[in-house]
């Protein structure tokens, strides 16, 4: 997608939080369509009249940073090191609050904690929080390998049944290479089909490009974006009193 150009701000002015909100820093580029997803989705949670109305926002898309599976198999260098200094730069140009949109590089949060304390919002602890509003008994996840060997989602309060990797992984790959077409979206639905079949009385996206394909319509029982989980509490810790 080519780069639009936008209006420069002079810098006495760019270096202030706009009027109610914190600036956010968002950890991108894991993949770039799931961080577009995510900041359409900060843009659309803001009541907002005017531009002004909506705060200030930096990114960091990096679509560099090593592939989580591959460092956790040790077959690839650890994402911890350019995790933390994305999140020292965009702290550097002014971020107060900090995001990263993937689910599964939240293995190696201590890297971006180490330097933003705080200021990082999980996203984890996001999704979590928005599956125990329904009271589940069991919860589904749909994540790739990397997410369930770190056993992200065993720190909830309730089992967890999660989708075979294997199935999972290659619709990863197709999302990636931009194919949201009805196969890969119907074979999507199936997994979460399945997971209920299994015991889940919630579904969680635990994978920011499932929710590419994947809607609450097409789930039997509550369905918990973990991209929109994020967004909303990324929103709320940015807000100012």
């Amino acid at each position: 997608m080519p780069m639009r150009a936008t209006c420069a701000t002079p810098r006495s002015t760019a270096e202030r939080p706009m009027a109610g909100w914190r600036t956010i820093g968002v950890i991108g580029g894991m993949g770039p369509a799931a961080t577009a997803d995510f900041l359409r989705l900060l843009v659309a949670g803001v009541p907002a009249a005017r531009d002004s109305d909506h705060p200030r926002i930096l990114i960091d898309s990096n679509p560099q940073v090593p592939d989580r599976n591959a460092a956790l198999a040790g077959r690839g260098p650890s994402p911890g090191p350019v995790l933390a200094e994305m999140a020292q730069r965009l702290m550097a140009q002014g971020a107060q609050v900090l995001a990263m949109p993937c689910n599964a590089a939240h293995g190696w949060a201590g890297a971006v904690r180490a330097v933003a304390d705080d200021a990082f919002i999980d996203i984890v602890d996001a999704a979590l929080a928005a599956a125990m509003v329904h009271r589940p008994a069991r919860v589904g996840v749909i994540a790739i390998g990397a997410t369930l060997d770190l056993n992200l989602y065993g720190r909830g309060a309730v089992p967890v049944v999660a989708a075979d990797p294997a199935r999972v992984q290659p619709l990863i790959d197709r999302i990636k290479a931009g194919d949201t077409g009805a196969e890969v979206v119907g074979a999507m639905n199936q997994i979460a089909a399945d997971l209920v079949v299994d015991g889940a009385d919630v579904v969680i996206a635990a994978c920011t490009e499932v929710p590419l394909v994947l809607s609450a319509g097409a789930v039997p029982v509550p369905f918990v974006d973990t991209t929109a989980a994020l967004a909303a509490a990324t929103l709320a810790a940015a807000r100012l009193a």
